[in-house]
């Protein structure tokens, strides 16, 4: 299978994916109003202040919502269809997007139990995706 291009980053996600290629999922939190948030941004979105850290994640969490793509939206992901998009809960709160990866992730079902795990990415970056977990 082809490997899929690395992330695209920014000022206030690179830390996030230099995390991500060390197998660590983390998510923002704000310093001032003390949420966690994600995706990563220079201003917390509950109370907008600019103080903001980074906290490791344990990678559990719940499906919130999901789609199964049926039409790659690029070349790269054509022989990966179908796969799992999903809205991830995770335990500490914050909701991000990723998919569901292994053998069973079409029987994907709102409230499962999914666990993160790192997909290696061009360059040595690896991408958060989740894998369905037994409760």
């Amino acid at each position: 299978m082809t490997q899929l291009p690395a992330p695209a980053f920014n000022a206030d996600s690179k830390r996030f994916w230099e995390a991500a290629r060390e197998n660590r999922l983390l998510v923002s939190h704000c310093d001032a109003c003390t949420r966690l948030f994600f995706p990563p941004r220079h201003l917390c979105p509950h109370c907008w202040s600019d103080k903001i850290s980074w906290r490791d994640s344990g990678g559990a969490g719940v499906v919130y919502s999901f789609t199964i793509i049926h039409r790659a939206p690029v070349a790269e992901f054509a022989p990966r269809v179908p796969y799992v998009v999903a809205l991830i809960t995770l335990a500490e709160g914050p909701r991000m997007m990723a998919n569901i990866v292994g053998e069973d992730a079409l029987e994907t079902r709102v409230g499962d139990a999914v666990k993160v795990e790192f997909e290696p990415r061009a360059d040595g970056w690896k991408v958060p995706q989740f894998r369905r977990s037994a409760r």
